[in-house]
């Protein structure tokens, strides 16, 4: 940014005369809300004349106030680096620091800590080991234990992550289709609105048991130094809302995890997390650290993009912010697909592989086969082969069969589990009852179809004779009769569908389903 474009009492800040002690050069480093001034030993925070709704610093009275917040929020993690609010005044059209004269301007003087000590460039230096997370784990621990809670901060729990997933799914309306896609929008957007249908009570529950405190509510490794004796500072804490800062402690853990796993460590935010609840006996943070992990994730995309739309920012530093934009969006869609639920249906004639992928998937299962015999009062590997639509295979049956496969479907949804529903689905009324089940359970729904040739077929069901009874009495002729009837599911829409070359290896074709998931279906 040129100089000349920033307002005359912030760019008095890049003058080394203007300060009040040595300095012999001034470097400006500048955020969405803020220009840092790093000056000799000290560096100067300067909140930007800006409104983003939940963030208001526009009048100078409300620079000072957030100011002095930041300065006495701060000092509850790191005491020795925030030292003042100084004004910036005007004299006789002359501009001091401090001083008198009318106030101008307002900045937060800070002790300067060495580049070299943040955690993020130990990070980048690949001197961040697994004994640095954990003294950072143990110190957030104690931290978050001397952080004031109660009936006025806990109400806060629930309305509060409600308010602030509403505010963003608006904030970034307008990034759309430049860093955040249209389907990752849907996908979050469905993923949120499972969570708070179906764990409300989890986070009142976390609130009544006192885990929602005055947090820091930005935890980055851009927030942290490591000492050279081992000692943390935690620096940065939100000072501009309370909405933001009462928060579950488990949103500060997961924006440090999410940074981390961002930074390609993923080992170091496994071994932070484990730490944390050890240090802090929070067993039950694992129950919602992706649900804050994805909402970090996505405030970071957020606010990466807001640096597009301010005109002092270079072009080169947008094109950095925008970049990171889709990063921070496509790590916050990993943690919704991985904690939201889907029902996932097998489509394809006898001998697909429909099971074999089951099996690959390795989720909660319900197979066809084994359901009908069961309800015959069989075992799975007992024998009942009958003529088409005759005996275990009675039209009536099949009903039956299917009625139970979505029931134990449901069960298994309810307990925040995708389920995979393995059989033939060759008509598109219980194709449709899946689908309604997965809508009235607020879950994603896949269809996967399997498609092989007759070649391929015939083999493997040759193969499954020459094995000796199974689950499926399946072979040719019903392949035979089954591809008379079959409705291919056509009336699906494209991201409710999957069409899979069954020839491929089980692990190729689980795979493919995990993307198709992962990417929100």
């Amino acid at each position: 940014m040129q100089p000349e474009a920033l307002p005359a009492p912030v760019r008095a800040f890049l003058d080394p005369s203007f300060y009040p002690h040595p300095v012999g050069r001034v470097e400006m480093v500048q955020t969405h809300i803020s220009y840092v001034f790093l000056a000799g030993d000290y560096a100067y925070k300067v909140k930007k004349a800006v409104d983003f709704g939940f963030l208001d610093y526009s009048t100078l009275g409300r620079r000072r106030y957030y100011c002095r917040q930041e300065l006495l929020l701060n000092r509850r993690f790191c005491a020795d680096v925030y030292l003042d609010v100084v004004a910036v005044r005007e004299r006789d059209g002359r501009l001091s620091l401090g001083g008198r004269g009318r106030p101008v301007e307002y900045a937060v003087r800070m002790r300067r800590v060495p580049e070299e000590r943040m955690f993020h460039r130990l990070l980048e230096r690949g001197e961040a080991a697994v004994p640095t997370v954990e003294a950072i784990a143990e110190r957030l621990a104690r931290a978050h234990a001397d952080s004031p809670t109660g009936p006025h901060i806990a109400r806060y729990g629930t309305w509060a992550i409600v308010y602030a997933w509403r505010e963003n799914f608006l904030q970034w309306r307008e990034f759309i289709g430049e860093t955040i896609a249209p389907e990752q929008d849907s996908l979050l957007r469905g993923y949120v609105s499972w969570f708070l249908r179906r764990r409300r009570g989890l986070l009142r529950r976390r609130a009544a048991e006192g885990r929602v405190r005055d947090c820091h509510g930005d935890l980055r490794s851009e927030s942290i130094a490591i000492w050279p004796d081992g000692g943390v500072c935690i620096m940065d804490c939100i000072e501009f809302s309370r909405r933001l800062r009462y928060t579950d402690v488990a949103g500060d853990v997961a924006f440090l995890a999410m940074d981390l796993e961002f930074r390609g460590r993923p080992d170091l935010a496994d071994a932070f997390v484990r730490r944390y609840v050890g240090a802090s006996g929070d067993e039950g943070l694992a129950h919602v650290l992706d649900f804050y992990r994805c909402y970090r994730a996505a405030v970071r995309g957020k606010v990466e993009g807001f640096l597009l739309r301010q005109p002092e920012v270079p072009a080169e530093q947008k094109r950095e912010a925008e970049a990171r934009a889709r990063r921070y969006f496509d790590l916050a869609c990993r943690y919704a697909a991985r904690d939201w639920p889907a029902l996932v249906i097998t489509c394809g004639l006898a001998g697909s592989g429909k099971s074999s992928l089951a099996r690959a998937l390795g989720l909660a299962t319900v197979s066809s086969d084994v359901v009908r015999k069961e309800l015959a009062g069989l075992a799975p590997e007992q024998e009942a082969r009958a003529p088409w639509q005759k005996g275990l295979y009675a039209p009536s049956m099949t009903e039956r069969t299917y009625r139970e496969m979505l029931s134990r479907a449901r069960a298994i949804l309810r307990e925040g589990r995708t389920a995979v529903l393995d059989a033939t689905f060759l008509r598109r009324r219980h194709r449709e009852r899946a689908r309604r089940l997965a809508r009235e359970e607020g879950v994603r729904f896949l269809c996967v179809e399997l498609r092989a040739s007759d070649d391929l077929v015939r083999q493997r069901l040759s193969g499954r004779e020459a094995a000796g009874p199974g689950p499926s009495d399946a072979n040719w002729q019903v392949y035979l009769w089954q591809k008379e009837v079959f409705e291919p599911p056509e009336e699906l829409p494209a991201g409710e569908r999957l069409s899979l070359d069954a020839s491929l290896p089980a692990h190729e074709l689980a795979a493919a389903v995990r993307q198709r998931l992962g990417a929100g279906g």
